[in-house]
């Protein structure tokens, strides 16, 4: 069993080598070569899947359910509002600043270092899975999805990310819609031609206006936003075509493809999916893991926004230190004690769990 002193000290010194270390989404070389290293260094043999780390406990027993635990290395570019040097690590008040500390290094670590004072025990009735995954930020093919198909079925997982440790049994799902409104070119100054634009707008009053029969008791009704549009070539033409983007949040009690048939049913524009692989998830209040949570006085809450949950084919609860609130912010930080509140969160849900 290691200290708890030097896990918390060591997973510190692990964050500020990720954040001084930059890690796009897909330039994650870097960052997935420290966290190899840090791993080694502590006697934990490790596989490399592109570049997400993978890792299992010293006495895996294929009769045993096992564990993930989850979360990403990569980052999102800085703020432009930044005044501090992103990828300094910098302490102050007893926060620690640079990019990525709080989404999702902070729990990234924190997973690490219960994953390593679990690492040598015998004793375990589950064996754990750590992987800590790319490409998150950009919800990419070469992360998560890729990185489970060449480990163990897992039987849940925990994700990573940061919720103030509270408990996030349900995630909002993400479609984006290219629509095209089909119209009929003519000269602006005669009544000729169908105007795209004008065929647009009675779809796009229908986005903002339509209510889901159906709504997720932790996330809500689905949410639809028309976020871009673009029409016209000059003053007196007629549009012909009209372009327009849709960002839909979906919920639990829809799939991405039952909601994509709804709208195509009910606007005349041409909509197609660029993806309809970003489900939302949710997992069930009796779960053990869950159950363990709550026995730790930690509260329940539907998340809006996405994670590596979204392509998880397994039950799984987000939860970590850190607040969501400062994700992609300028000038980020995680609190130092909130770094050492997440190991010790880590470790007791994971003694608290029954499988």
């Amino acid at each position: 069993m290691t200290n708890m002193e030097n896990l918390i000290a060591d997973s510190q010194a692990l964050l500020v080598q990720l954040i001084e270390t930059p890690s796009f989404s897909r330039e994650e070389l870097h960052t997935a070569e420290a966290i190899e290293n840090f791993l080694h260094s502590h006697g934990i043999h490790t596989k490399r899947v592109g570049y997400n780390v993978i890792a299992y406990n010293q006495y895996f027993d294929a009769a045993k359910p096992t564990i993930l635990l989850n979360s990403h290395h990569d980052t999102v570019k800085p703020n432009p509002a930044y005044t501090k040097d992103p990828f300094s690590a910098i302490v102050e008040d007893g926060k620690l600043y640079g990019l990525g500390s709080n989404d999702a290094g902070g729990c990234l670590v924190s997973l690490i270092a219960a994953f390593r004072y679990y690492y040598f025990r015998e004793d375990l009735q589950y064996n754990l899975c750590l992987i800590a995954s790319a490409e998150e930020e950009v919800s990419g093919s070469g992360g998560i999805e890729e990185a489970y198909k060449h480990v163990v079925p897992c039987d849940f997982a925990i994700v990573g990310e940061p919720t103030l440790l509270e408990l996030a049994v349900a995630e909002k799902g993400l479609m984006v819609l290219d629509c095209v409104a089909q119209g009929q070119s003519g000269h602006a100054a005669r009544e000729e031609g169908v105007n795209a634009i004008y065929k647009a707008m009675e779809d796009i009053n229908w986005f903002s206006s339509f209510q889901f029969p159906k709504v997720s008791s932790f996330l809500g009704p689905v949410k639809m936003s028309v976020t871009l549009i673009e029409a016209g070539s000059q003053h007196n033409v007629v549009p012909a075509v009209c372009n327009f983007v849709v960002d839909v949040r979906t919920t639990d009690v829809y799939s991405n493809a039952e909601v994509l048939a709804l709208i195509q049913d009910h606007v005349h524009a041409r909509v197609t999916a660029r993806s309809t692989r970003l489900n939302s998830s949710t997992i069930p209040l009796t779960h053990p893991v869950v159950q363990a949570g709550l026995a730790m006085g930690k509260g329940t809450y539907g998340s809006p926004t996405m994670s590596d949950q979204a392509l998880l084919p397994i039950p799984s609860l987000k939860v970590g230190p850190g607040d969501s609130a400062r994700s992609h912010t300028a000038d980020e930080y995680i609190y130092l004690e909130e770094i050492q509140a997440g190991v010790r969160f880590y470790i007791e849900i994971l003694g608290k769990v029954i499988v």
